[in-house]
């Protein structure tokens, strides 16, 4: 049974490895072609673009490594079928429970696999990306707002004109208030860079404190100002919610409780990170159900493109959930856990039904 098992689990490798080769290209062909108008922005040229594809290539893999597993095996299993060493594996007592544990160790293989992409080196690579990409065009962080980013820190409401790919702060205004809500300090920096700790040093900066009779100004060629904004929180800038890491989306989902403003997309982000790489088990399991047990031609190719089709749409309702969720304001574990948790339950059903058959 040894024996059989590290066979199998060879077959999977292979065929998985080399689907989720083919998708990134594909993916990454669909980049080059999004790409292509801004090559001659700055020093933003064909090297520097190949470059930038590049580094996107690990958030694919992460995305695509469910999917990936799904094909992969159901090619690896329809292959074993076709020339007759399923038949042969199974008439030589290993029951169906045997190879679904031996697809369950390889889909909790993947899982790992999908895990440390997308907590570790998903997150880095997509920020760097788009570091990358804005040096290179000379571009700012897009804005979500034309005055700016906008934030709120306690007492502190903070503007934020630009943001550079290396997190240095443009345009600084932070409006303090008092507790009855009434303006009391406005402060301008033109610029801001993080010194750690929860310190940034603001440079040309104006301070115009309000009092009853007057307003008072001063200036300051350097100042140190302590804030909760910290270059992981201004991250989120840089790429989606959804690849951001998990402990990254928690610090976020943290400052925006305590600043009381809505976390809906970022707590739906979060738990899909959390339970995304158990797609890969859910697929696994998926496959086995759609192995074909006969040799005929027909059988094997329907079964086939309907596992397919099956991962594909799983694919995007995993994405579509996530859309709803936040749409409508479901719980974000339901919005995130659901598409997940009902594939790994039809692969379970379908499984124990072809065994009773």
């Amino acid at each position: 049974m040894k024996q059989i098992r590290n066979y199998l689990l060879a077959s999977f490798l292979s065929a998985s490895l080399f689907t989720l080769i083919a998708l990134i290209g594909l993916y990454a062909f669909f980049d080059v072609i999004k790409e292509l108008p801004r090559i001659g922005r700055g020093s933003y040229d064909i090297v520097a673009m190949l470059g930038y594809v590049a580094l996107l290539m690990p958030g694919h893999a992460y995305e695509l490594m469910p999917l990936a597993v799904l094909i992969g095996c159901m090619v690896a299993m329809t292959q074993l079928s076709a020339s007759s060493e399923y038949t042969a594996i199974r008439t030589s007592g290993v029951s169906l429970a045997q190879i679904a544990r031996t697809m369950l160790l390889f889909g909790s293989g993947c899982a790992l696999m999908a895990l440390l992409l997308g907590e570790f080196i998903s997150p880095w690579s997509e920020q760097t990306a788009e570091k990358f990409k804005l040096d290179n065009t000379r571009s700012v962080v897009a804005q979500e707002f034309r005055s700016g980013l906008w934030a709120k820190d306690d007492n502190n409401f903070i503007n934020i004109g630009e943001m550079l790919p290396d997190t240095t702060l443009l345009n600084i205004r932070v409006y303090t208030y008092d507790k009855d809500f009434k303006l009391t300090r406005s402060r301008f920096a033109q610029r801001g860079s993080y010194e750690g700790n929860g310190y940034w040093k603001l440079e040309g900066v104006r301070d115009s404190n309000i009092e009853p009779d007057r307003i008072r100004v001063e200036t300051f060629p350097s100042l140190q100002w302590k804030s909760v904004l910290q270059p992981d929180i201004l991250s989120v800038l840089l790429v989606v919610p959804e690849q951001m890491s998990a402990y990254n989306l928690k610090a976020y989902i943290d400052h925006l409780r305590a600043n009381h403003q809505k976390t809906q997309r970022y707590e739906i982000a979060l738990w899909s990170k959390l339970f995304y790489p158990l797609a890969c088990i859910s697929m696994a399991l998926v496959a086995l159900a759609f192995t074909p047990v006969s040799r005929r031609q027909g059988e094997m190719g329907v079964k086939l493109f309907t596992g397919i089709c099956l991962g594909i749409a799983f694919h995007f309702t995993n994405r579509l959930f996530g859309h709803l969720g936040l749409l409508y304001e479901w719980n974000p574990i339901f919005s995130a856990t659901a598409p997940t948790l009902l594939f790994l339950l039809a692969g379970l059903w379908a499984i124990a039904h072809q065994e009773r058959r």
